[in-house]
């Protein structure tokens, strides 16, 4: 009979399994929830007892559909963007609630603090994310519009799954991206600041035509 890897859970190491799929959740929270609840279904892996929810049928259902539309819907240019906007109010929540369960076992002021570190991580992500593809959905061409959103994709469910099993490394990893993606998404957006500084002013303050009284 299989037996799943044992994991013993600590304080240390739930927050860093929190850091991970947080991260991840920010990108795509039906693959981050999808991949932990199956998981937990199969027992492939110990999961955090407050976890064994997320292995029910119609959770597993539920977030397969809706992966399988994002898939989708994140690879269309503007459509991404409206999609992404309204899942502010999805992935933040979702992590955050991920995040709750996944410490239960912890103190309640340890449980509380693990649950805004996985809303303020999940939120970091999210609002990143959104930066780097509203610079990338302009593009004429949709090819970097899908290879971006299938990069994301791959990363949630990886990173998901590798966090089950080393959430150390997991959680270092998730800071190094977090660190990367908020760099690009000020350098992308540094960019696309520069055509419209210039249509607002086409002129320098000194250049400036002057009208005669």
């Amino acid at each position: 009979m299989y037996h799943p890897p044992h994991m013993i859970f600590s304080a240390a190491s739930i927050t860093a399994l929190v850091i991970a799929s947080s991260f991840a959740a920010g990108l795509n929270i039906y693959a981050t929830v999808l991949t932990l609840g199956l998981l937990a279904r199969f027992h492939v892996v110990t999961l955090p007892s407050g976890l064994d929810s997320l292995g029910h049928t119609w959770v597993i259902i539920v977030c397969a559909i809706m992966f399988a539309l994002e898939f989708v819907a994140d690879k269309i240019p503007a459509i991404d963007m409206v999609w992404n906007l309204l899942h502010t109010f999805v992935r933040v929540p979702i992590a955050a609630l991920v995040a709750y369960h996944a410490s239960a076992q912890l103190s309640p002021q340890m449980q509380l603090i693990a649950t805004a570190i996985g809303a303020a991580v999940a939120f970091a992500a999210h609002s990143s994310k959104t930066a780097v593809r509203a610079a990338v959905t302009p593009s004429p061409e949709p090819i970097s519009n899908i290879t971006f959103s299938t990069i994301e994709d791959v990363v949630a469910v990886a990173l998901t799954w590798f966090a089950t099993h080393h959430p150390y490394t997991a959680a270092v990893v998730a800071a190094m991206l977090l660190l990367a993606t908020v760099l690009a998404a000020r350098a992308l957006l540094r960019v696309i600041q520069r055509p419209l500084r210039s249509v607002f002013q086409p002129y320098p303050k000194n250049d400036r035509p002057r009208v005669s009284p």
